[in-house]
């Protein structure tokens, strides 16, 4: 599928989810934030196993927000400040927001291959992902605060949550730049590749997450995902119902049976 600054492609199990704007280092126009909202649609149609975004180009993962003024949300935007007229901004970055929450509620992992400069909103969409690769020269920056704006796509609150405040802060607050070596050092990113073999490293990882039982995949997913906003003991309670639904659907009598006959279970598609 080709839409808008976005294709999406197929490998095996796994879906790519190409941003593919190279001339303006896949920055968001108000066209990908629509194109998001359609490829989204179409993977909740056939979830695959697992969901990897990445760049085109060789330069950027994703620049962010495009705030040239071709882009037909900034001119919007614009006015709506110029007017003061709050509901008019909220409705603009409804755009945004409701573009990327639907894509990272996936009920499958999604992995950032983070190929080269995440800058702004693309550190954002990264952040909000439940893994990151990152080539060993790539760079990701929350760079909102040097235009006298803040990250607005979800990054903020899913930072403070991946890192915890005080890291947060650190990132968000000096708009600094961050290496990959940093950003593991950090828990920002799970993985860094050689030079270039960004994707590379992300389908090996995807593809050992499609070894596995697609329900239990999803189901673990649900628990790691939901735990962020509860406590302990409810998200205990969270694991103990999935973990029943689980075995329930039967899946585990695929991977038990073949761990009994020493072989490679092979687990059907949900």
């Amino acid at each position: 599928m080709t839409t808008e600054g976005i294709r999406l492609e197929k490998r095996g199990s796994i879906a790519l989810v190409l941003l593919d704007r190279p001339s303006r280092r896949n920055a968001f126009n108000t066209m990908m934030f629509d194109a998001l909202k359609r490829v989204t649609a179409e993977l909740e149609q056939a979830l695959p196993r697992a969901v990897i975004v990445t760049g085109t180009g060789e330069k950027a993962f994703c620049a962010g927000f495009d705030v040239n003024p071709d882009n037909p949300l900034v001119v919007e935007l614009y006015e709506a400040m110029e007017k003061q007229d709050r509901q008019g901004m909220m409705d603009g970055m409804k755009v945004v927001r409701e573009a990327v929450d639907a894509f990272v509620s996936l009920p499958v992992p999604i992995i950032a291959a983070i190929n080269g400069l995440a800058y702004g909103g693309g550190a954002e969409l990264a952040s909000r992902c439940d893994m990151r690769v990152m080539d060993k020269n790539a760079v990701i920056c929350l760079s909102e605060v040097r235009l006298g704006l803040m990250p607005d796509w979800g990054g903020g609150a899913a930072l403070a949550h991946l890192l915890g405040p005080a890291k947060a802060a650190d990132l968000i607050l000096s708009a600094r730049k961050v290496g990959a070596d940093e950003a593991l050092q950090l828990g920002l990113a799970n993985r860094v590749s050689a030079p270039g073999r960004c994707l590379d490293e992300a389908l090996v990882l995807a593809g050992a997450i499609c070894e596995n039982g697609p329900q239990a995949v999803r189901h673990a997913l649900a628990v790691i995902r939901g735990s962020r906003n509860m406590t302990l003991d409810q998200s205990l309670d969270m694991e103990m119902e999935k973990a029943v639904d689980l075995v329930a659907s039967g899946e585990c009598v695929h991977g038990i049976t073949a761990f009994l006959e020493k072989r490679k279970a092979e687990f059907p598609d949900i």
